[in-house]
């Protein structure tokens, strides 16, 4: 009888393969900052200098979702979820430190660690608009 091996997730950054893992510092700094979003929804409070560069970009930011995500008006998506998707819009369309397909698998893996059934299809649609604009 044989087995099936699975090979680990690798994702190729900047022509390196990184082993995806939930100890990633990478993956681990997107929680931080998505935790961070999602409280500044219900609080309002900006002086932490690791969600500046995304608050002076939020009104663009929440343009961009409100294009690729017409059917859901804002104040109606789930917090956690817009939370995910603002930082992966603002990975993608300001900082653009990672490949768009990095950015969108973890974005993916956090709404399905974080938000509810369908989270992991919304947002993986959108941000796939938002690559195809």
């Amino acid at each position: 009888m044989t087995r099936d091996l699975k090979i680990p997730d690798l994702v190729r950054h900047d022509k390196k393969y990184f082993m995806k893992t939930s100890h990633d510092p990478r993956h681990l700094k997107r929680i931080e900052r998505m935790e961070k979003l999602f409280a500044y929804e219900f609080q309002n409070i900006d002086t932490d200098p690791t969600l500046q560069p995304i608050l002076d970009h939020m009104t663009d930011i929440d343009k961009k979702i409100v294009d690729i995500a017409p059917e859901w008006p804002i104040d109606k998506i789930a917090k956690i979820d817009l939370a995910i998707l603002r930082l992966a819009v603002y990975e993608i369309t300001i900082e653009k430190d990672a490949p768009n397909k990095v950015i969108i698998d973890e974005a993916v893996e956090l709404s399905k660690s974080y938000g509810s059934e369908g989270s992991a299809k919304f947002i993986n649609g959108a941000l796939g608009c938002l690559i195809n604009e």
